[in-house]
């Protein structure tokens, strides 16, 4: 029984990670209701193969796929070309060989200027919406101080801050900043095709490539059963994207799961799969979305960015070739994870 309760534990603490991070992909325009495909991907999927690292919402790719896009079209385009390339990447097993070419220090650059862009679009909401997004900043920040050395931090620091910024947006906003879902069903995307997007699609590859190693690592390391393999949890949350992106709903990533440290991890991550999407079926999450602002989600972001992404990974990325490392980071948060390899790659290749 306590084992069961363990289990239950953890799975609530990932839903109530992830819920706030699928406000965030509401905020940037795409569906719940299709999104639940992917979740229920990630549950077959895990089920056959007895995964210990399940899929879900995660801020970064969110958050890049929202800014990179300019609209719903552009941004689920750039999730299925991504998609397709990550499946066959997986497929091949060629995850960790592009990883070992390109170097760590390529890779932890990336992760890093991903950070920043997160950070960025932190400030921009807090600019947008300087009550709602000014105290959820505020509120992510002393949460964060305070829980800083709890496994269970970030869950604090997102659900204690999007609940102060509700407050704060209630009491003094009269004009509400709230999260519309438009075409909140199964339909059928009209891709679109231009330079952007296919510079997109490659940035959330190499986005996903590095995400996978890192997250899936980190929570295949809490298990102690199960199976974990990188290319299988590649393959499972690129067919996740492409079902999703299909008809308008939102990137479900591999994440760090405290589900992996369950008792019973890899039903413990299935089940976590399987309450989002029926949340995300019975159209639960647009209706909290009415009654939260969309820079809610500020601080989360902020505290995301810059104590758990760049703090972590910009140091491993400087530690080896501070040029290269350096390099990639720059150019991955003034144009995106793609064009941030490309330079790291140039700049290793050219001996700085």
């Amino acid at each position: 029984m306590n084992a069961i309760m363990t289990d239950l534990m953890a799975v609530i603490g990932v839903v109530l990670n992830g819920l706030p991070q699928g406000l965030l992909a509401l905020a940037y325009g795409f569906a719940s209701v299709p999104t639940a495909l992917a979740f229920f991907v990630g549950a077959i999927g895990n089920t056959v193969t007895q995964s210990v690292a399940p899929i879900s919402f995660q801020a970064e790719t969110i958050t890049y796929a929202g800014t990179a896009g300019k609209d719903r079209s552009e941004r689920c385009t750039m999730i299925f070309i991504g998609g397709v390339i990550m499946a066959l990447i997986g497929a091949l097993g060629l995850l960790t060989k592009i990883v070992n070419f390109v170097g760590e220090d390529v890779a932890f650059g990336m992760m890093a200027g991903v950070g920043i862009i997160l950070t960025k679009a932190a400030i921009d909401m807090v600019k947008s919406d300087a009550i709602s997004g000014g105290v959820s900043l505020a509120v992510a920040l002393i949460t964060y101080y305070f829980t800083k050395d709890s496994a269970n931090t970030l869950v604090y620091t997102i659900v204690i801050s999007v609940v102060a910024s509700c407050i704060a947006n209630a009491i003094f906003n009269k004009e509400k900043s709230s999260i519309v879902v438009e075409d909140d069903k199964f339909i059928r995307q009209k891709f679109t095709i231009n330079a952007n997007v296919i510079l997109g699609a490659l940035g959330m590859v190499c986005l996903n490539i590095g995400s996978n190693i890192s997250f899936g690592g980190i929570t295949a390391g809490m298990a102690t059963g199960g199976n974990y393999n990188v290319d299988t949890l590649t393959v499972i949350s690129s067919l996740a994207d492409m079902c999703s992106s299909f008809f308008g709903g939102a990137p479900v990533e591999s994440i760090i799961s405290a589900t992996a440290n369950a008792p019973h991890a890899v039903w413990a991550g299935v089940a976590m799969m399987v309450v989002i999407g029926v949340i995300l079926l019975l159209k639960l999450l647009p209706k909290i979305g009415k009654y939260v602002p969309a820079s809610s989600i500020a601080g989360f972001l902020f505290v995301l960015g810059i104590f758990k992404t760049v703090v972590l990974d910009a140091p491993s990325a400087l530690a080896t070739n501070a040029a290269v490392g350096g390099t990639t980071m720059v150019v991955t948060a003034v144009t995106n994870p793609f064009l941030g390899m490309l330079a790291g790659v140039a700049a290793k290749f050219l001996g700085l």
